[in-house]
Order: structure tokens, then sequence, then C-alpha cells
């Protein structure tokens, strides 16, 4: 197998919906490389490879390049079977899949993002508030931020309640009961472990360890969990840029080409296509020949900028959309 798995994960080191990769590749002990890149845009290592999605991470395997965690840790969880995380009983797939949902499309990430202490220093500089206003649609003045805050308390508060009396109420060590964390702790402990390291964001006399013990225990575990592993997983390659751009493009697609399945939506096999996210990013369109099209995935060809070679940019099918280039009709995907 090649360098690094061929896997290049381009983030920033603060971004929670990176950390979910990076754990699970420290946990599975997963070999990569990793290209850093700017916590605002542009980000000039990914519009040299064609890519237009706005958000963090992005993961490639070879010149097959994806969009979203959901799809990340899917395409993972296949690539490498042998000592997967995913759960394997339907029961527990169900649990793991409701979390998944809950945090991302259930508005527990959107209510911890508006915790975000209004005295951040990052919040002085206009490049970045823009960046956000860009990415989010809503305001991120510090008037706006500071108002908001008493109802997204109340909103956290009530997913911390929600931990503490169901899922870890028997104080179970993990949320599967397994013997160590599974991807099942991954989908629901990101939010919260995110707040809980944010200086400010959480208002102890609301949450904290006292209120919440099991919560805050099982946090603890997984940092003790992550770093056991980090200490022993294989350290990720840093790239720079022009190396990680060089590294994709001069590689092979890291899986076959799809199919264009019978689709609600009617595309074809070869017909030009927009996709872009609908809940975030929304302004950010990729556009290519579409290559694949089916119940979790849709899939586009297009060139990096420089050398002109194809690369596949996948998407996932829930909360993306996507329409004919230069339609005026839009298809919710």
């Amino acid at each position: 197998m090649a360098p690094h798995n061929d896997i290049v994960l381009f983030h920033y080191t603060y971004s929670p919906y990176a950390r979910r990769i990076t754990w699970y590749l420290a946990l599975r002990g997963i070999e990569y490389a990793q290209c850093l890149q700017p916590p605002t845009l542009p980000r000039k290592d990914l519009d040299a490879l064609g890519v237009k999605y706005r958000r963090i991470p992005v993961m490639s395997i070879g010149r097959d390049i994806y969009c979203d965690t959901r799809l990340i840790l899917e395409k993972l969880e296949t690539r490498f079977p042998d000592g997967a995380l995913g759960a394997t009983q339907p029961d527990q797939k169900a649990i793991e899949k409701l979390l998944e949902k809950w945090c991302i499309d259930g508005g527990v990430f959107n209510r911890a993002s508006q915790l975000i202490p209004p005295e951040m220093p990052l919040l002085t500089d206009p490049k970045f508030k823009k960046d956000r206003e860009d990415l989010s649609g809503r305001s991120w003045d510090k008037k706006h931020i500071t108002a908001m805050r008493p109802e997204a308390i109340s909103h956290i508060r009530d997913a911390f309640v929600f931990l503490e009396t169901g899922l870890l109420a028997d104080s179970r060590k993990w949320i599967l009961k397994t013997k160590k964390p599974s991807l099942a702790d991954i989908e629901a402990i990101w939010p919260f472990h995110w707040l809980t390291g944010l200086k400010g964001a959480l208002p102890p006399s609301f949450i904290s360890s006292k209120q919440f013990p099991k919560v805050f225990a099982w946090i603890d575990r997984f940092n003790e969990a992550i770093a056991s592993t980090k200490a022993s997983a294989p350290k990720p390659t840093t790239l720079t840029g022009a190396d990680a751009v060089e590294s994709v493009t001069h590689a092979e697609f890291s899986e076959p080409e799809g199919k264009v399945v019978e689709d609600p939506l009617g595309f074809e096999k070869g017909q030009d296509v927009e996709v872009w996210p609908i809940d975030s990013g929304s302004k950010n369109h990729d556009r290519g020949v579409l290559s694949a099209l089916n119940s979790k995935e849709v899939v586009i060809v297009t060139q990096t900028k420089l050398a002109g070679k194809e690369v596949r940019i996948h998407h996932p099918r829930t909360n993306f959309r996507i329409r004919a280039a230069g339609g005026n009709t839009e298809s919710k995907l």
C-alpha cells in the first residue's frame, strides 16, 4: 500500500469536526498524512485540487476526495474493515446513527457554536468574523452572540441531561458498553468535548462536573483513551500544500467508478451538475460531471487546476443539494 495509505487529511487542529476524524484515525492506528489549512478562506491547496466545498475537514484517498465527516467515517470503516469501530448489531447501529443525526442535524452542535465566548480574541478579527458569517448565515457580532447565549445554554444543558440521565445513567464506560471507545462514542461526544475545552463557554452554575458527573467522567475517560492511543499510533506525516496537491494529483483513484442508479431526482451519468451543502457553507458549489449517484452519496468528476488531472469529489446525500449546472431548478438530495 502507498505511504500513509494514500490518505491526506486537510484540516486545522482546533476544528471540532476534524477531531472526529483524527480521533478515529488514532483509535484505529491508521497511518495518514495531513495538510494543515487556514481556519478561514481562501484555502489555496483545496482550490488547486478543484474543490470549492468550504467546510473542514476534507479527506483524499488517492484521487478520490471526500467531503463531510459522515461520509469520511463511512469510507474509512469500509476501506479498513479489520478492527472497525462501527456497531455490528442492528439496534446498536440505530443508536449510532441517531447520535450522529442528533449532534449534527438535530441542532446540538449548532447550539454549541452559539456558546463561543464573546470575549474570544478571534471575534475581534474582521476576517474571521466575516468568514464565519458567510459559513453559518448568521451574525457573528459580539452583541448578537451575547444575546443568543441564554437560550443556547438552555438547549445544551438539556443535551447534557439526556446523556447524564439516559445513555450514561447506569455508569457505563462507553455508549455501547464496549471495551474501548466506539464510533458511537465519537458520534456523541464531540460537541460536548469541544465545549468543555473552550474556556468560558459553559457557565459552571448550570453545566459542570457537579451537575453532570457521569458526562464529565466520560469525557475524561475519552481524553485518556485518545492520549494513550496517540502515544502508540503512527504519527501523521505533515505535508506542505504543494506536496499534498502533488501527492493527490499523481495518485490513482482509490475506488472503482460507481453508477448512477435510478433516483427520484432523474439525473443521468455524464450530466454536468452542481453540488453543495444546504445547512452551512451553502455559497460554495462544486461543479463537475456526474459520475455516481446512489442513496448515500453523489460523486462528480472535475479537474485539478495545475495539472488538469481528473479527481472525483464525493458528497453525502444528507443535507446536500444537486442541480443541473446552469439550470434554474434545484433538487434536494
